[in-house]
């Protein structure tokens, strides 16, 4: 894969002489759309429209990669919060499939400040449709990526979904120091790699939970290299003798950091490994059982339950805000601290895009799907 990557990080922004220019577009967009809530096999189409014209006040962008992410199947079945408007896209109204990908500018309006061509950038709103070629609308649309030439075009693609989740638990519940232990479920899902390690690059320990499988020797190491303290299964987690391994794993300072995407009884066990005014955060509910709470851990350990959505804190939050964000996690990958996830190239037509998402549904998927809308 790392020649079809340079390849296509090489190939030089077209239509730049538009950058100064509001003459109509001659760029044919192709995207996966739906006009309809359903079976994402049934309602995704393949759609092609004429890109809006450049004006001075807006910039055309070209997608690199745009991921298939489990919430994008959700938000095409109907299933999920956030629900895009179907906006008219040539001659059909629909919404564009996907959320998270990078985009590189390719023009700007004479009007227009902070980007330029050849600026790379991620979607600065939620719900913005990625799996297209091309896109156009004002700068407030657009997120400005920090400079690298060391950040792989797979690692900006996924960068704002898992990594940014990781990042903002492990900094906004509690007051973390190098030494602290945090405790996860899905220990060995994509968001949970990206604790591991950038809890190690932080001098933060971690207790990682995963389901127990017959290689578990294997995911066990996998995660170790990643930076893992230490790797426990749910069947162990509630038995006596863990109780007592992690009580000296823990020398007297328990965890004030607990991460759920799971959900109901292992859940509930990995809360009791709290101490006194933790912070149980769930992100996710993966199980799909309710997460039972003794009141106990409400009255004597003063533990506070928290939800997390990375949508919400995208919406809540400001441009600079978002920007440190994304240097200080790309300044982690340009360093090695955080690696490029498991990933498959998804080939850009309907046939394979729907096969992909339907992959996706069924848990076949090996890795994150990936897209590269304008490779060809």
């Amino acid at each position: 894969m790392g020649l079809f990557i340079r390849s296509l990080l090489s190939q030089q922004p077209r239509h730049v002489w538009r950058a100064y220019s509001t003459a109509a577009s001659d760029i044919t967009v192709k995207a996966m759309v739906y006009s309809s809530y359903g079976k994402p096999s049934e309602v995704l189409k393949w759609h092609t429209y004429p890109l809006d014209p450049l004006t001075d006040d807006t910039v055309h962008v070209r997608f690199l990669a745009s991921p298939i992410n489990p919430a994008d199947v959700n938000q095409v079945q109907g299933a999920y919060p956030l629900k895009p408007a179907f906006e008219q896209l040539g001659d059909t109204k629909a919404a564009v499939g996907g959320n998270e990908g990078v985009a590189q500018v390719i023009a700007t309006g004479k009007n227009v400040n902070g980007l330029q061509v050849g600026d790379q950038v991620v979607m600065a709103r939620s719900g913005y449709g990625t799996w297209r070629t091309h896109a156009a609308g004002p700068v407030t649309d657009f997120q400005k990526l920090p400079p690298s030439d060391k950040t792989s075009v797979i690692q900006k693609a996924t960068l704002t979904v898992n990594p940014c989740t990781a990042y903002r638990m492990l900094k906004d519940f509690a007051p973390l120091k190098p030494g602290d232990y945090v405790i996860q479920n899905g220990g060995n899902s994509a968001v949970g790699q990206a604790v591991i390690q950038i809890a190690k690059a932080w001098g933060l320990k971690t207790v990682n939970v995963v389901r127990n499988r017959p290689e578990i020797d294997s995911l066990r190491q996998e995660l170790m290299d990643l930076g893992a303290t230490y790797v426990v299964t749910d069947e162990e987690l509630g038995t006596h003798e863990m109780r007592t391994t992690m009580k000296g794993w823990f020398g007297g300072k328990p965890p004030l950091l607990g991460l759920n995407c799971v959900g109901g009884k292992s859940a509930t066990e990995m809360a009791r490994y709290l101490g006194h005014n933790g912070h149980y955060v769930t992100y996710g509910a993966m199980a799909r059982a309710p997460l039972a709470l003794p009141a106990s851990m409400l009255i004597f350990k003063n533990i506070t339950f928290h939800g997390f959505w990375m949508t919400r804190w995208t919406d809540q939050n400001n441009e600079e805000d978002r920007y440190k964000m994304f240097e200080d996690l790309i300044g982690l990958m340009d360093k090695g601290a955080l690696g490029e996830p498991r990933w498959t190239k998804v080939e850009w037509n309907e046939d394979s895009m729907k096969h992909a998402v339907d992959a996706g549904i069924q848990g076949f998927a090996q890795g994150k799907q990936i897209v590269f809308p304008t490779s060809s």
